[in-house]
């Protein structure tokens, strides 16, 4: 194994991509795992809500490529990653993340949850594989006041005009209605709760 990885969930506009700014650790964006809006596969299909995709439904997004790619980078060090536009819900192309030789790194986004129990189910699909132990360094979630999360969100998607306005406010005050429940879920799946200054001492302490 040469390296180990902090998954580090939240929810939208929790402050996950500023963390991770702040630690200098190299980054995977479970974001760019996305499946395109156009994606036909119907095992799962495309989640919909509001007449669009649902964004926000794990279903949208592709746990298997992510998985591969965490372990990759475990094993291996380097893995080649999708690019993904976020405005035009599709993947551009792709890159290669190289470690570069650190032995932690953070995987983060809004369904980083979701790899739990798929890294500690490894050793059941392949009994040679390093398991969940191994593999994470540790799983996180934080955790903010629904309000802040949900201004600091719709600000972030306006600047970068991800959606249209209506859409973005209509799936804000969605995601904040949902999004305890989504935080309960998240530490079932094996994420710790913590706050923004917690988590950041957490993954230093880890760095040594």
């Amino acid at each position: 194994m040469t390296a180990r990885v902090v998954l580090l969930a939240g929810p939208s506009g929790s402050g996950k991509t500023s963390l991770t700014r702040r630690v200098g650790l190299p980054v995977l964006a479970l974001d760019d795992f996305y499946r395109d809006a156009d994606d036909a596969r119907t095992d799962p299909p495309l989640p919909r809500r509001f007449g669009i995709v649902d964004w926000d439904d794990p279903a949208s997004w592709d746990a298997a490529a992510a998985t591969t790619a965490v372990v990759q980078l475990c094993r291996q060090g380097v893995a080649d990653v999708p690019v993904y536009d976020i405005p035009t819900s599709r993947r551009t192309g792709s890159q290669r993340l190289d470690l570069a030789g650190a032995r932690l790194f953070v995987a983060e986004g809004i369904f980083a949850a979701e790899l739990v129990p798929r890294l500690r189910a490894l050793p059941h699909v392949d009994p040679f594989a390093a398991g969940a132990d191994e593999l994470l360094a540790d799983a996180l979630c934080l955790t903010l006041h629904p309000a802040v999360t949900f201004g600091r969100r719709l600000l972030r998607d306006l600047a970068e005009m991800r959606k249209p306005p209506l859409t973005l406010v209509r799936r804000g005050l969605g995601l904040a209605r949902a999004e305890r429940a989504l935080v309960e879920r998240w530490v079932e799946l094996g994420c710790r709760p913590c706050s923004i200054p917690e988590a950041e001492a957490t993954v230093r302490s880890l760095q040594g």
